[in-house]
């Protein structure tokens, strides 16, 4: 089984999920190939890299990487070298390209992978229910806007390309009802153990809301394809967990695979948040029920394995069943699914203490017979790498 990490359309067919994180990268001819050249100032004295909104302190930090802030967006982001693949929290980097993110390359984005097989889950180190039967996933009506208008895509580069995951707007108590928050999967931003944080982090709720063919997708503007914009992580925080047990096949890390990212509109402030675009954001629920409280979860993402394509919603609804991998990490929620790589990210909704809808998971992991999907469940190091994501910009 491998975990739904994020997932690129690629146009070879990648393994279905597997208890592995589903991310995905492109096609060899199209992986980083594309280099915008910085906007043209309206000030012909003014460099535009200036405008690179990077903290001085991080850019000490970069150069003594050997990395030059004001050359990543002329290409240098695409230099995966090992000592330039940064890797601590502290040293999270996405300075905006403009256009980068073109129908083009959102809609050949691929997913990450990370498989984990049926063998390895004995069952005998926590509570695992049996194994749940497959739910069909369900497509997300169109407009997506006024069916799911919480939920989109992430997209972001590695070095293997450019990969999709899927994503959810979620409340910001520092900023009621103006939140710039979005929640998915620990493995859509950082590789884990076996790497560092992905780079052109982005996001775009709506993601092809009119739910056009693939076919019509090839002649579609960017507009049609992300009506309510680009918008680029300005931070992002994930577990120490994953970042150091995470791994691209198997369940390791699976438990604190999540991230939170504070983004902002690729084209400059429009005064409006990214609640107050979309008009909607869900609240984050850190003690759901317990799983024999919870009657229904439902998980909505952007499939991208075979036999989907990544390029339009779906859904899956289902009771939950306990999952573990491990006796001393907590246990996971897991569903009947049929969703494959490219799913991973997107939100589990369940109802809250409140009695109304609240995110309660993200996709994670699966098995490679796309028949259930497992997230974790939220406690207390999903609450602290929330927290520390909303204070950071509490005062903004």
């Amino acid at each position: 089984m491998r975990s739904i990490r994020p997932l690129l359309m690629a146009a070879s067919a990648v393994a279905a999920l597997t208890l592995t994180a589903t991310a995905c990268g492109p096609s060899e001819e199209n992986a980083g190939d594309k280099q915008p050249s910085a906007p043209v100032s309206e000030n012909p004295g003014e460099n535009p890299l200036d405008k690179i909104k990077v903290p001085e302190d991080l850019k000490q930090r970069l150069k003594d990487h050997g990395i030059d802030v004001d050359k990543w967006r002329d290409g240098e982001w695409k230099n995966w070298d090992k000592d330039k693949w940064l890797r601590e929290a502290k040293d999270f980097i996405n300075p905006i390209i403009e256009d980068l993110w073109d129908p083009d390359r959102m809609r050949d984005a691929e997913r990450p992978e990370r498989p984990v097989e049926e063998e390895d889950i004995s069952g005998d180190e926590g509570v695992t229910d049996p194994t749940p039967d497959p739910v069909k996933a369900a497509a997300v009506p169109a407009k997506y806007h006024a069916n799911s208008p919480a939920s989109g895509k992430v997209f972001f580069d590695g070095p293997d390309g450019s990969m999709v995951c899927s994503a959810t707007v979620v409340k910001d108590p520092a900023h009621p009802g103006k939140s710039n928050l979005v929640w998915t999967a620990g493995h859509c931003v950082h590789k884990g153990k076996e790497g560092g944080w992905y780079r052109n982090i982005a996001f775009v709720p709506s993601y092809n809301d009119a739910a056009m063919e693939t076919s019509a997708l090839e002649k579609a503007t960017r507009e049609q394809i992300a009506p309510y914009g680009v918008w680029w992580a300005d931070w992002v925080k994930t577990s120490d967990q994953w970042i150091a047990q995470g791994a691209s096949t198997g369940g390791a890390g699976a438990p604190y695979d999540f991230a939170v990212i504070q983004v902002t509109p690729e084209k400059g402030s429009t005064g409006k948040s990214l609640e107050e675009t979309v008009g909607t954001a869900l609240p984050v629920e850190f003690n759901a029920p317990a799983v024999p409280k919870i009657a229904s979860m439902t998980a909505t993402g952007y499939p991208a394995a075979p036999p989907f394509d990544g390029q339009k919603m779906f859904r899956c609804a289902d009771k939950p069943g306990r999952l573990s991998l491990k006796a001393d990490q907590p246990t996971m929620y897991r569903i009947g699914c049929t969703m494959t790589a490219g799913s991973s990210g997107g939100g589990w909704v369940a109802q809250g203490k409140d009695g109304q809808p609240a995110l309660v998971s993200n996709t994670s992991i699966g098995p490679s017979t796309a028949g259930w999907l497992a997230g974790p469940r939220f406690g207390p190091e999903a609450k602290a790498v929330f927290d520390e994501v909303s204070k950071k910009y509490a005062g903004q």
